[in-house]
């Protein structure tokens, strides 16, 4: 007869490479899908959804559901965090990227104004705020599955991996806009800054469609994740919360409003260097709101190799964290971004390569300053509100700095005659904040992830633990 087992196998963990790979995959697919929304809203949309006959009406208005989506992600923060921090990271990030697949999906076959009227408007702002919603659910998440999985002294370098997610998607999503610009040009004649009649009629919906691909894809490398074994402690020791959000607000407010604004510049920084550049690169010299002139294939291009300064500077950014901590470099990094902010004007003025070493710029401080934030925000909270803290600090942020930023910077763009000096002027008065709120705040490096807080006898949830590979 063999000898009685002594002890039970251990747990299930996730080898390094699927945690990579899962947190890298997800947030590529939610910014693939953001970047083809933020490219079709500068393209089309105005025309096709926001009939209007004064061009820079529409495209406000087209920005305005823009930055609707960014009300939404808080919303979707709330949500996806209560479920994230009572059922496990896992099972919530797969709906929230298929949520946020389908909506961009639907995109992709909705009618036009032309051909619904208000309802395709209404439709497209639905769709809008079910991608926001899922956005909000999302990063938390992804930074959550890297960061508390991650070997020790690695900590902000795995955090960068779901960072790594927004270049890459905005490299796929704004690559193919090109192939298929490319594909189906402007007719002999016309002006090539503008799409295509066929671009406009159905060649804009192929990037939206193509998302079920990639969603797809995505599913099947997180349908392979178990569980994070600090979540598991967690939910093992009966301190699994009913209420995250209750419990965050109440006990740990300083850190919600410290990480908002510390994402503030951050935020800032990101869509005026892919939106609204977009818009005043492509604006003709001699329209009423003057831009660079540049035709959309020329500049997108010029965004592009910005972009891979993005995504190299990311990865940069995370050695840096783990070694010098993640305050002390944001704050040196954000000091830079004021500087920045000073200086559009008499770099655009330099002609075209002033205008790449512009978006370099601005791409390599958006690579250091979003790089470390995978780790810092979720250091921020205890495990049991972990998901819920960092993703509304994360979205709340979106509200202040992306939902208004595209908006706010073609009124001041408009202000300056053309100008872009007072919108740089905003990016350094937002960056103040965030140099104010890291100041104020205190290292995250030597926080421990494991570190948990005694729930109280009608917060906690004493329930069996549930298997580990659920």
């Amino acid at each position: 007869m063999s000898a009685p087992a002594t002890g039970s196998a251990p747990p299930p963990v996730n080898p390094r490479s699927r945690v990579l790979v899962a947190s890298l995959m997800g947030t590529t697919i939610e910014f693939y899908d953001f970047y083809i929304y933020a490219t079709a809203a500068v393209l089309v949309f105005p025309q096709l959804f926001f009939p209007s006959s004064d061009p820079t009406t529409a495209l406000l208005s087209s920005f305005a559901v823009f930055g609707a989506a960014m009300v939404a992600r808080p919303i979707g923060a709330v949500v996806f965090g209560h479920l994230g921090d009572r059922l496990g990271r896992k099972r919530t990030l797969v709906v929230s990227l298929l949520t946020m697949g389908i909506a961009t999906f639907l995109i992709g076959v909705l009618p036009t104004y032309a051909q619904a009227g208000w309802v395709a408007t209404a439709l497209l702002v639905l769709m809008r705020l079910a991608q926001g919603f899922a956005l909000g659910g999302e990063w938390s998440g992804a930074a959550l599955v890297a960061t508390e999985n991650a070997p020790s002294g690695k900590r902000a370098l795995y955090g960068t991996f779901p960072q790594l997610g927004a270049p890459l998607g905005f490299i796929i999503g704004n690559g193919l806009f090109l192939v298929i610009g490319a594909l189906l040009p402007s007719a002999a004649g016309a002006d090539p800054s503008q799409p295509s009649d066929a671009f406009v009629s159905w060649g804009w919906r192929i990037p939206f469609l193509f998302s079920a691909v990639m969603v797809a894809i995505g599913l099947w490398v997180r349908s392979r994740l178990v569980e994070s074994a600090v979540f598991a402690r967690t939910r093992e020791s009966g301190e699994v919360r009913r209420l995250p959000l209750v419990t965050v607000v109440r006990s740990h407010g300083k850190q919600l409003v410290l990480g908002t604004f510390i994402m503030l510049a951050t935020y800032v920084l990101f869509y005026l260097m892919t939106t609204f550049s977009l818009s005043y690169g492509r604006a003709a010299k001699n329209a009423a709101v003057p831009g660079l002139g540049y035709d959309y294939t020329t500049f997108v291009l010029m965004m592009i190799f910005g972009v891979l300064f993005f995504a190299a500077f990311t990865l940069i950014s995370g050695p840096l964290a783990d070694r010098y901590g993640r305050r002390a470099t944001l704050i040196w990094i954000t000091a830079a971004i004021i500087v920045f902010g000073l200086v559009w004007v008499p770099l655009i003025d330099l002609g075209t390569l002033g205008v790449v070493l512009w978006l370099v710029l601005g791409f390599t401080l958006m690579g250091m300053t979003f790089g470390p934030m995978g780790a810092l925000l979720p250091e921020l909270f205890p495990t049991s509100v972990r998901y819920t803290g960092s993703g509304i600090s994360y979205n709340v942020s979106s509200i202040l700095g992306a939902a208004v930023a595209p908006f706010i910077a073609v009124a001041l763009w408009e202000a300056g005659d053309g100008s872009p000096w007072l919108v740089g002027v905003y990016l350094s008065a937002m960056a103040v904040l965030t140099l104010i709120a890291l100041l104020l705040g205190k290292e995250t490096k030597h926080v421990s992830l494991d570190d948990r807080e005694a729930a109280s006898a009608d917060d906690a949830i004493h329930a069996p633990a549930a298997s580990p590979t659920s």
